[in-house]
């Protein structure tokens, strides 16, 4: 081992910076980082809730692990081994991870390539071309759930992606029939130069037919081109062992894990949260999906990219001022 005790205050910046390019529920970007001399600490923004959607939280602490395993790998990227406390303070259930640091002399640079792909990795709400993907590329995405103590499950046979395609509709009928969701709905969605919510860029100007997604434009219409082409998706549930808070922050760092090494391998993702949100259709597709075992927190959408000539944009991250709580000392 080799180096200062700590990170740098400007290496600290650049992880939290990378980590905050996590992806959130709407993207609300429901976290919040103090940064203590020796340490730096994450908690649950509790004022970024979606009562509607998500009253319990639990979509929250999904979003708020995504974040942690992103600032992990930004951390390792750069020349620093994280030590993460998961739920360090029982009695400040908001405190989801403190994390301490040694330093490396060498840095793994496949690390290093999943920070890039952290700084590109983008959900891609559009239909995905129809070329088959490959066993060899989706066992690593199973791998790296495996390692945050989740599974993922792929739906390859056509009678159950057929059951997780009716959950996940189901789901979409039932929110769309309450007032209140799409009110919700519409207070995150198309808002223009912002740095939250989910940009009227990011939706398919069109409405896709037959294609399992998140209604948004119930409540905006899209500027995002849509090649006209059949779905090519595959479609995978991520589930736990339990659902607990402990449980969901797992979903959440499996959920990034799963993303990022998705992008590098040059695949489209797109997190579908529904079926976790109506009892229904959970329970339809822990039985009929994932065999009566586990508990399913949500389905993420594979494939393959349209080409360059329809790029999908990168979403904004609120300011670092807003999220980062220095409580350290200027150096």
């Amino acid at each position: 081992m080799a180096g200062r005790a700590v990170p740098s205050q400007e290496t600290v910046r650049s992880a939290l910076a990378l980590a905050c390019r996590a992806p959130s529920v709407h993207n609300s970007q429901p976290w919040r980082w103090k940064v203590a001399e020796h340490s730096v600490h994450l908690y649950l923004d509790s004022s970024r809730l979606l009562p509607v959607l998500d009253p319990t939280g639990r979509e929250m602490v999904i979003s708020c692990g995504a974040t942690l395993n992103h600032v992990r790998i930004a951390f390792a990227a750069e020349g620093w081994q994280p030590r993460v406390h998961r739920l360090p303070n029982p009695a400040q259930p908001d405190h989801l991870a403190s994390i301490e640091f040694t330093s490396v002399d060498e840095v793994d640079e496949h690390v290093v390539t999943l920070a890039a792909a952290a700084a590109n990795r983008r959900s891609d709400r559009r239909p995905f071309l129809q070329d088959p993907v490959p066993d060899e590329v989706l066992v690593p995405l199973r791998e790296v759930a495996r390692l945050e103590g989740c599974t993922l499950t792929f739906a390859l046979d056509d009678r159950a992606r057929r059951e997780l395609e009716l959950a996940i509709e189901h789901a979409g009928s039932v929110e769309r029939q309450r007032p209140e969701y799409r009110q919700e709905l519409a207070a995150w969605t198309g808002r223009h130069a912002s740095a939250e919510g989910v940009p009227a860029r990011s939706i398919p100007a069109e409405h896709l037919r037959g294609m399992p997604e998140r209604d948004f434009a119930l409540a905006a219409e899209g500027e995002l081109p849509v090649p006209i082409l059949d779905d090519g998706a595959v479609l995978a549930v991520l589930a736990t062992r339990g659902d607990s808070y402990e449980s969901w922050l797992a979903a959440g760092e499996a959920l990034s894990a799963v993303l990022l090494s998705a992008t590098e391998q040059g695949l489209a993702t797109c997190p579908l949260s529904q079926i976790g949100e109506v009892a229904e259709s959970r329970n339809q597709v822990r039985e009929q999906v994932l065999g009566g075992t586990g508990f399913p927190q949500l389905a993420i959408r594979i494939g393959w990219p349209v080409t360059h000539e329809f790029p999908g944009p990168l979403t904004s991250r609120r300011a670092l001022s807003e999220v980062v709580e220095q409580l350290f000392p200027s150096e």
